[in-house]
């Protein structure tokens, strides 16, 4: 419990007012201040220069002098601070950069202060009235829902009895970007009755009050916008929010709250253990049973009444708190920071700012943390409190002993901030983490954040579980909030059923609703949809069978009451009857589903919450990535099944005898055998009649007027489940047995050395690299090591293959597969596994994907590298050299630079590719459909997400489209087409080993491709989705039709142009259209002009 019984009295400190607008700064402040403006000004212009024009950092250029110039005392202190705090000094200075951003500049004070001040004046002036109904309010409504719809009491407008500026901006720890300046009103005592705590009286005429203050200042020139809002939602606390008019309107939001008069109602009077909401009068029913009149207790109605007493005690104790520690204010604002970036700040049962404020106090009150500690120090002291479960509890008492500030809190959202907070302090621990970027400046929203993310629509529905879960005394005290009284409830519901099967159950929190100050306030069922998040453990998320206890066991009977009945007595291999629940799902992609059909269950059976109202916002990308005969998987069984059948080569390889050379080794380097491949190989059944078996040959060939046959991929490497059918391939050795296909190539490892190696004219022995070595290199040591690698990584991952191929099926369908290649694609997914900072490693494929989206579009490519550190094998302090090294030789280094154990200087995955411009065009494309695909799915109801995966074409001059019926891949587009072709196979088992060998390895469409680019490649840019795509875009290059001078050599597909007897060449865009058509014939099927940038 926080806070005690001691009810702190200081002087507020001077600057700060409790009953007025703050006053102005001290000559000493404002001295600080310009001389911290100063300090600031000759940072920035020391710091000029290390910023060039095109973004990218470089080493700052010191003279000698100013080089080796002696630390002063102050700065030595600093630099002891920063290492033992920050790990380096520029987490220290980002946080003291990110200080000076959020805070009000002396211009937004001033314009605070002004506004505030006029509509204080303007509030004095408030007519006295006698009232008999609410005519008066012509034009203006009252912010309260009336139910039940009548009350006892009376009514009548006075001016105010005091106007206080309470919450932050007193206090100095209002932040920007949304200022909202907290201003309470004091009800007059004429007003009130000693009666009003019961029955709602209070709270309506606390709206009545509010609502005539509408009125009167609707006629205020000083206010641009009138608006009513809750107070964290709670709909007994509605407040006025007033904005200023013209351009100012967006700099602040004046929050009116109306409060009671100090020490009008006694705070025994609302005990937790104490009723205040009569059942006879909420529910209209007369008690027939006198004897038994005891009524429920009413804790949440009694802390929001209890609630509007305290403000400005509660101001005058954290203003003497913040008196005492001088880096109280800027603690509390990091703080803020941090909370608001995890969405835990606003609505319904939030930790606010005012809650972070109290928290930092009660660190401070109790010597938990030191009163001379710099901020950094005590948002990392608070991070420690909150991440231990004994710090505190739901409750929270305030310093007064009376109010519980945490009463409107779940437990759920405690154990999220538990959990945010254990999270921060285990980056912030790591040395190897941008704990600046992760903690403060990386937004989580649910979608990113949590595995399985679930809707609950209609949110009418809860009013039915209210009755079915009996909660008719939560009601009351929720004063007819169906949704917060019943949402608890729910989540504790869930939470039995699901148990080891997630590590965290957490729910958005309601927000606050903002209503025009003429319109009714909005019904609880007008909110938004619900969401619960869950955080998935992989190690029983996924399991079909619940067990449950012995049938003679005590406990079976509630086992049986939870699960209904599903729940049924079965006999296991131990011998053991116990109850049990097994649920169907036939693969991995149906067994994540699971989880979403328990909740379904659960609601039902319990809440009386059907389905319709229960929408899932994940599992809609996996069509995109379908497998299997009838695509009813999403790959993963096939992935293990291509591996398992690699081992058996692989060992059947070992055992080979009289070779003239001995194996050392035998590894993978298919993409397929770590299970990143967008389509994996699946065996296939051929049907003969399709082929032509030429003489001589073991091959088969698709029959004359036939669809091109399926495409079989060749699996680089070893493996297969036989060696009983072999032929030689240019390649290699290809291997084909039971429908899958692989292609074996022999290496030796100083093969990349002995090409590097030459003699000079005088016989000396030198080494020079060379593209040859490289590329052998590339093929025998890096990929299988990033297989072998990555294979592993799969295994700690049950969702990193997955979340791979959807990556690059979103690459490949948006013509980027060509320059980011799939090596450098799994790497960067494997970055979110490896170091997922600020989340936990995705364990679901759409988090995944959203989080391989965010991470191409937001990631700083020009300053810095992307350091993937596989197996652990990098230090801290050679990440740092890694940094070091990068920024110094930036300007000849790849675009994008990806660093892992084996390749720290060359990225040898990106160094061709991709350039800058289609790096930025990635980046774009990457930002907008994160962007799309959230709206979506944030939007509470079932839509299409292919359009993430669907390519812009509007930038593209000529777009040459193929014949469908020659594309192998057809049936793996984005959208595939209803009727597909037959491609020479059929479903079935494949035929035993042996026979003639199939079509390998091929693909019109990208022979064709390589043909275009063989021959125009100097004028133009070609792109396709090689994933069942049936458009090839063409996009002319910028300096393609500049006119060049004429030469004989340089006619290729350009005709010549004579101005003023000057004979150029320009392209020839009609020949080369025509090209097109000749080179494709066949397989074109027309071509589609974009632009008019030529004449045909």
């Amino acid at each position: 419990m926080f806070g005690g019984g001691t009810k702190v009295k200081q002087p507020i400190p001077e600057g700060l007012s409790a009953h007025g607008p703050i006053g102005e700064l001290t000559n000493a402040a404002q001295e600080n201040e310009k001389k911290s403006a100063k300090q600031s000004q000759d940072s920035k212009r020391k710091a000029k220069g290390t910023v060039s024009d095109d973004g990218v950092l470089r080493p700052v250029k010191l003279s000698k002098k100013e080089l080796y110039k002696a630390p002063t005392v102050e700065e030595l202190n600093q630099l002891k601070e920063a290492e033992n705090l920050f790990h380096c000094s520029i987490l220290k200075m980002q946080m003291e950069e990110l200080l000076k951003e959020v805070a009000l500049s002396e211009h937004r004070k001033k314009l605070v202060d002004s506004f505030v001040q006029q509509i204080t004046d303007f509030l004095q002036c408030v007519p006295e009235s006698e009232l008999d109904d609410i005519s008066w309010l012509a034009g203006v409504e009252v912010p309260f829902l009336l139910v039940p719809s009548t009350a006892k009491g009376k009514f009548h407008m006075e001016p105010p009895a005091s106007i206080s500026l309470v919450g932050s901006y007193p206090l100095g720890t209002c932040i920007k970007p949304k200022v909202s300046v907290d201003l309470a009103v004091t009800i007059p005592a004429s007003i009130l009755h000693p009666m009003d705590a019961i029955n709602q009286r209070y709270s309506r005429k606390r709206a009545l009050y509010l609502a005539g203050l509408a009125r009167h200042l609707s006629f205020a020139k000083c206010v641009g916008s009138l608006h009513y809002s809750c107070l964290h939602g709670n709909r007994l606390r509605p407040v006025l929010l007033l904005k200023p008019p013209g351009n100012d309107s967006s700099k602040v939001t004046l929050r009116i709250h109306a409060i009671p008069p100090p020490d009008f109602l006694k705070p025994s009077r609302f005990h937790p253990q104490k009723n205040n909401i009569r059942t006879e009068w909420f529910t209209g029913v007369a008690n027939t049973q006198p004897g038994k009149s005891s009524e429920p207790p009413t804790p949440h109605y009694n802390s929001t009444v209890l609630g509007d007493h305290l403000p400005l005690s509660h101001l005058q104790f954290l203003s003497a708190i913040s008196a005492q520690c001088p880096a109280f204010g800027e603690g509390v604002a990091l703080l803020k920071v941090w909370l608001r970036q995890r969405e835990l700040d606003q609505g319904a049962g939030c930790f606010c700012g005012f809650l972070a404020s109290m928290l930092m106090a009660y660190l401070l009150s109790t010597h938990k943390v030191g009163k001379t500690m710099n901020p950094y120090q005590l948002i990392y002291l608070l991070f420690l409190a909150c991440s231990f479960h004994a710090a505190f509890s739901v409750v929270f008492v305030d310093p007064s002993g009376h109010l519980n500030l945490l009463a409107d809190m779940t437990v759920f959202t405690y154990k999220r901030i538990q959990h945010e907070a254990s999270l921060s302090l285990t980056f912030w621990d790591d040395p190897t983490v941008d704990g600046f970027q992760a903690l403060l400046m990386t937004p989580k929203s649910m979608l990113r954040t949590y595995d399985n993310v679930f809707k609950l629509v209609n949110l009418v529905k809860l009013q039915t579980s209210c009755k079915k879960l009996l909660l008719l005394n939560e009601l009351m005290d929720h004063s007819g909030n169906y949704v917060l009284t019943a949402l608890p409830f729910v989540l504790s519901l869930l939470q039995r059923g699901l148990g080891e099967r997630i590590h965290l159950l957490v729910h958005s929190l309601p927000q606050d609703p903002e209503w025009p100050v003429d319109s009714a306030p909005p019904k609880h069922k007008d909110q938004p949809p619900l969401s619960i998040g869950l955080l998935l453990n992989l190690e029983h998320a996924l399991s079909v069978l619940e067990r449950g206890p012995p049938a003679d066991n005590p406990k079976a009977a509630e086992f049986r009451q939870l699960w209904g009945s599903l729940s049924q007595l079965r006999r296991f291999q131990d011998g053991a009857i116990t109850e049990a629940v097994l649920w169907s799902g036939n693969s991995i992609s149906h067994r994540r589903f699971i989880v979403l059909k328990i909740i379904n269950h659960l609601l039902e059976l319990h809440a009386d919450i059907p389905k319709s109202c229960i929408i899932v916002a994940g599992g809609q990308l996996d069509d995109v990535i379908a497998c299997g005969i009838q695509n009813h998987t999403t790959g993963e069984e096939e992935s293990l099944e291509v591996v398992q059948s690699y081992d058996d080569l692989s060992r059947k390889l070992w055992q080979l005898k009289d070779l003239p050379l001995s194996i050392t080794s035998v590894q993978g380097a298919h993409q397929a055998l770590r299970y990143t491949q967008v389509f994996p190989p699946v065996p296939v059944r051929l049907d003969y009649s399709f082929f032509e078996k030429k003489k001589n040959r073991l091959g088969l060939v698709p029959k004359e007027n036939n669809p091109c046959p399926c495409y079989i991929a060749p699996i680089k490497g070893n493996g297969i489940q036989t060696l009983f059918n072999l032929s030689t391939h240019q390649n290699g050795i290809v291997s084909h047995d039971d429908g899958l296909v692989f292609r074996i190539q022999v290496a030796y490892h100083r093969e990349p050395q002995i090409l590097r190696e030459s003699l000079t004219p005088e016989g000396m022995l030198i080494y020079r690299d060379n593209a040859e070595a490289q590329a052998l290199e590339l093929e025998t040591l890096h990929k299988p090591f990033l297989t072998s690698t990555l294979h592993g990584l799969q295994q700690q991952y049950g969702c990193f293959g997955v979340v791979c191929r959807l990556a690059k099926r979103w690459l490949a369908s948006q013509f980027l597969l060509e320059d980011i290649r799939e090596e450098a694609t799994d790497l960067l997914v494997a970055s979110l596994f490896l170091h997922p900072a600020p989340f936990t490693p995705p364990s679901s494929p759409q988090v995944g994907f959203l989080r391989f989206l965010h991470l191409l579009s937001t990631f700083d490519w020009k300053n810095n590298p992307l350091i993937v550190n596989l197996n652990g094998k990098l230090t801290a302090v050679e990440q740092t050299d890694i940094k070091n090294d990068f920024v110094a030789s930036r300007e000849s280094l790849p675009t994008m630079f990806i660093v892992t154990p084996n390749d720290k200087k060359v990225s040898v995955w990106t160094k061709e590719a991709p350039s800058v411009q289609m790096l930025q065009r990635a980046v774009m494309l990457a930002a907008e459909s994160l962007r799309v695909l959230e709206t979506r799915l944030d939007s509470g109801e079932k839509q299409d997400m292919r359009v993430a995966f669907r390519p812009p074409l509007e930038a593209y001059d000529v777009l040459i489209h193929l014949d469908s019926k020659q594309v192998p891949l057809l049936a793996k587009a984005v959208d595939p087409p209803v009727n597909t072709f037959q491609r020479g196979t059929h479903g079935g088992q494949p035929y035993a080993s042996g026979g003639a060998l199939p079509v390998i390895d091929y693909d019109p469409v990208r022979l064709y491709l390589s043909e275009l680019r063989d021959a125009f490649g100097d004028l133009a840019l070609f792109f396709y989705d090689p994933y069942g795509g049936t458009v090839i875009a063409v996009l002319w290059k910028p300096n393609a039709f500049e006119p060049k001078p004429f030469k004989t050599s340089l006619m290729n597909a350009r005709r010549v142009k004579v101005n003023d007897d000057v004979a150029t060449t320009v392209p020839n865009v009609e020949a080369i259209l025509q090209d097109f058509r000749i080179i494709g014939e066949g397989l074109v099927k027309r071509l589609e002009l974009r632009t008019e940038k030529w004449v045909v």
